[in-house]
């Protein structure tokens, strides 16, 4: 594998320019190729996967990291995180340090762990997909409604899609019925949204994908079930249906917006797979 890096940086993370100016200055034979909007990223990956770069840097967001991962697929190259981004979930599930210097000495040590690659419908994610709740306020919290409230944002249209009356989901495996629903949140990793534990039994190298299936979606249930991540427990919730599986399938009463990493990728009909142990990232020693 060549020992070439490129790095894709989203410049809208905050502080990115400086930043950017700072690992040209340290590292003057690292390529560095900026995003301009959506779908960029991951142009720039697969660009440098045909043009042999051995390590592939995605430098935001997890919505950065979800790109570069796209672009990647299964070529034989090494991730790295440089975690610049609001939302760092994933690093903060490899533990990679959120300082510059430090994250970059995570990927100049190379140690490489290979992980499980997750999908959605054929699109790729490393930690996180939802299908109905989160789903619907990742669509309707937009950039410039972020911008302005910042997290109180999420409260604000969670309240909202909280008060609408919920779809009907149905959870398939393997052509049988096996949950029901008013969301579906499916994990690769264990952390949601930050640092909650929402999948707790989860791991990134099982070749599994964990999954919760919530019947609710009234405000005081939503409150429950934040408790529960916060203090673990949630998956022993009556209304609440955790399992395991290789593949499933999540079936709608009507279009229902499907989000991975973070980011809105289609509606449902939703099949959900994992590749055992197929992506290939840089992580601390």
């Amino acid at each position: 594998m060549s020992n070439r890096i490129c790095i894709i940086i989203n410049p809208a993370a905050r502080g990115a320019k400086a930043r950017v100016d700072r690992l040209r200055r340290l590292n003057r034979g690292v390529v560095i190729r900026t995003t301009a909007g959506p779908g960029d990223a991951e142009a720039h990956a697969e660009r440098a996967v045909e043009q042999g770069y051995g390590t592939i840097v995605a430098a935001g967001g997890d919505g950065t990291v979800n790109e570069v991962v796209n672009g990647i697929g299964l070529a034989p190259v090494a991730l790295g995180i440089l975690p610049l981004g609001t939302v760092n979930v994933f690093a903060m599930e490899l533990g990679i340090p959120f300082p510059l210097d430090a994250a970059w000495k995570v990927i100049r040590g190379g140690k490489i762990r290979a992980i499980d690659l997750a999908s959605a419908n054929g699109h790729y994610f490393v930690q996180m997909a939802g299908v109905g709740l989160d789903a619907q306020i990742v669509q309707r919290n937009n950039r410039s409604v972020k911008s302005v409230l910042g997290p109180l944002s999420y409260l604000l249209t969670t309240a909202q899609v909280a008060a609408e009356k919920p779809p009907r989901l149905r959870v398939s495996c393997h052509g049988k019925v096996v949950a029901e629903g008013s969301f579906v949140l499916v994990g690769n990793g264990r952390l949601y949204g930050g640092p909650f534990a929402l999948f707790s039994e989860a791991d990134l190298q099982d070749g599994m994908l964990d999954v919760c299936v919530f019947k609710s979606t009234s405000h005081v249930a939503l409150i429950r079930y934040f408790r529960g991540a916060i203090f673990g427990g949630l998956s022993k919730f009556s209304d609440v249906h955790y399992f395991k599986a290789r593949t499933l399938v999540v079936e709608a009463d009507r279009e229902v917006p499907l989000e991975a990493d973070g980011e809105c990728i289609g509606h449902s009909p939703v099949k959900f797979s994992v590749r055992h142990r197929k992506l290939r990232v840089l992580v601390p020693r």
